[in-house]
């Protein structure tokens, strides 16, 4: 069933997102963005000003989303553990609904970070990695979790491990998110030794 008009833009968006994901942002034109949505490529400058501008949105609807559950969890008044498990289970469901832009964030920050208009994403990666260090460095404190590891090298392998998820999860019914969230928490936290009776 075609699109209504009024859905033109996230039309466009959707195709664009899709394109960066699979060829990268450097690689994809105007005009392959326009074919792919059936118009003529001048036609997306009624929409948006430039290809930039596509990947902006794309990527500040992804980056408002993570924070906005990440505050949400840090917010709550929880242990270590529990809001480890939440910010896995956060960033999962993140980039379940923006899979595109997860990827586009994963593949393309460092030609991003060298155009100006793009700085701000080095200040969402800070604030993505200040969640995740404050949870991490609580549960040393707290003595939850080990204190002879790096926090940041720790964050990393864990960040890494769940956003690259994108590329080969699909959740159902049988394994839903909620399902992954808590078999990579407890393999972050309880490692892939057999709990003994």
């Amino acid at each position: 069933m075609a699109r209504e008009p009024g859905d033109r833009r996230e039309t466009i968006l959707d195709s664009a997102a899709t394109l960066f994901a699979r060829k990268g942002v450097a690689a994809t034109t105007v005009r392959q963005i326009a074919d792919d949505v059936g118009i003529l490529s001048g036609s997306l400058y009624h929409h948006f000003s430039s290809k930039e501008a596509m990947v902006d949105e794309i990527l500040s609807s992804f980056l408002r989303d993570l924070r906005d559950r990440y505050a949400r969890v840090l917010s709550q008044k929880a242990d270590a553990r529990v809001q480890l498990h939440d910010l896995v289970a956060a960033s999962l469901e993140v980039v379940e609904a923006h899979p595109h832009a997860a990827e586009i964030y994963q593949n393309d920050l460092n030609y991003l970070l060298g155009i100006e208009h793009f700085s701000y994403l080095r200040s969402a990666g800070r604030e993505v990695q200040d969640a995740w260090l404050k949870v991490i460095d609580a549960g040393i404190a707290e003595g939850v979790f080990r204190d002879d590891l790096d926090s940041k090298i720790l964050y990393r392998l864990m960040r890494e491990a769940i956003w690259l998820s994108v590329r080969w999860f699909k959740p159902s019914r049988a394994y839903p998110i909620a399902k992954l969230a808590e078999d990579a928490t407890s393999l972050f936290l309880d490692g892939l030794t057999a709990k003994t009776a």
